[in-house]
């Protein structure tokens, strides 16, 4: 099979484009997150959360679509078939992963237990009874606010799967593809982590501020308070990725040189 391994000034020219992509996403989803956040008196930063992520992506997506692969001359390679797993972050993927599954976990549990608001609204609330007493607290990420966070995941995950695999196939030089492979897992990263921030915080300030959570609900802090400490670490780690593209870095160190 033959490949176009070598990069041009024009190529390289493009990586502004690419750059300024990320950016405007990311400042897109910051407005989009404030806007939503001050919905329905604050409980709209559930809503807010899914918004930013998914914001993230399309600016990387974008980006991506921009930029054109690096051209050059001609060169021959083995006839060994290209595949995604060859380029993504193995450890980064790898813990992403991990809180992807804690995500689905977490509000599959919530909206199993969760009960409708004052409106009738399912899965806005959870109510727990105790000692002749009733205690309703919300937000509570049920499946009134747990729904839109597992679209907004199906969708970053379909969409930068399909960006992964159009990295891996088409012309280009192998750095590159592992660079813009890093972005898109860094941009997908985004969605899980602050995603799972937004539900295992809910959920751990609404049971913290119960009485009648007892035995299970301290259980459940124990899980839920070291998933929003990882989450809040990766998410600012994947936004900064996604910022500061590893090919950036490199091309600013060789032009020094």
């Amino acid at each position: 099979m033959t490949d176009l391994d070598t990069t041009t000034p024009a190529a390289a020219s493009r990586a502004p484009v690419d750059r300024y992509a990320r950016w405007t996403g990311l400042a897109t989803g910051a407005l989009a997150a404030v806007w939503l956040s001050t919905l329905d008196h604050g409980d709209g930063v559930l809503y807010a959360v899914p918004a930013f992520g998914l914001c993230a992506v399309a600016g990387v997506l974008v980006g991506d679509a921009l930029t054109a692969p690096a051209r050059g001359a001609v060169r021959t390679a083995g006839l060994v078939p290209r595949r995604v797993r060859d380029y993504v972050p193995p450890r980064m993927t790898r813990l992403l992963a991990v809180l992807a599954i804690a995500l689905v976990a977490l509000l599959a549990t919530a909206g199993a237990v969760a009960s409708p608001d004052d409106l009738g609204r399912a899965g806005r609330e959870l109510t727990l009874a105790c000692r002749g007493m009733t205690e309703t607290h919300g937000p509570w990420p049920g499946l009134y606010y747990g729904l839109p966070m597992l679209a907004s995941l199906a969708v970053a995950t379909g969409a930068c799967g399909w960006a992964l695999r159009r990295i891996a196939t088409r012309p280009g030089d192998e750095q590159s593809r592992r660079d813009r492979s890093l972005a898109i897992v860094a941009a997908w990263g985004i969605v899980v982590s602050t995603s799972l921030l937004g539900a295992a915080s809910t959920a751990s300030g609404a049971l913290s501020s119960m009485t009648c959570d007892g035995a299970a609900g301290t259980a459940a802090d124990a899980v839920l308070l070291p998933l929003t400490l990882i989450s809040l670490a990766t998410a600012p780690w994947m936004v900064f990725t996604v910022c500061s593209p590893r090919a950036g870095w490199r091309r600013r160190a060789g032009t020094r040189r």
